[in-house]
């Protein structure tokens, strides 16, 4: 069974399904539905529209590049039928399919990590305009006690300085 790819989307058409366009040069192109036929009707680039494979591979969105990739790219050239090597093949295709998914997963991380870390940027910048709303609000007399707290604190660190300058001369 051949799974062809969507010229427009990049999303998989099964036998049976989808649209062929033939051109004038017997270039032909498959469509998995009449969207996509639509939209490259109407000229649209692939890379342009949100939805498609493209745009989010353009975009950095998707994993674009990755080794993972090249059995895709394989030519389907007839090989003899050898039980080994079709066995080898199934258990390779299923390990490749499971480092991919892992690898997306991790991509999909890092790129998550930027926006938490500027979410959190963003989120500390508006707690310090509107501080005072989250503080409690003091009294005149607490204001008034850690005025002369403070004050008291600074003539005892003038006075630890001078004792200091005293020693040293």
């Amino acid at each position: 069974m051949r799974v062809e790819k969507c010229y427009f989307c990049s999303s998989s058409i099964y036998p049976g399904h989808g649209i062929n366009f033939v051109r004038n040069d017997c270039k032909m192109f498959r469509f998995c539905r009449s969207k996509c036929h639509k939209a490259f009707k109407m000229k649209r680039n692939p890379r342009k529209v949100k939805w498609t494979k493209a745009f989010r591979k353009s975009h950095g969105k998707e994993l674009a590049i990755d080794s993972t990739f090249d059995l895709e790219k394989r030519q389907n050239v007839p090989v003899k039928y050898n039980r080994e090597l079709w066995q080898n093949t199934v258990h390779a295709m299923k390990r490749i399919q499971e480092i991919r998914s892992r690898r997306q997963n991790q991509f999909i991380k890092q790129r998550l990590k930027a926006g938490k870390r500027l979410e959190l940027k963003d989120d500390e910048r508006e707690v310090e305009q509107h501080l005072h709303l989250i503080q409690p609000k003091v009294t005149e007399a607490e204001a008034a006690a850690a005025a002369i707290a403070k004050t008291k604190q600074r003539k005892q660190q003038k006075e630890v300085e001078r004792v200091q300058t005293m020693e040293m001369d």
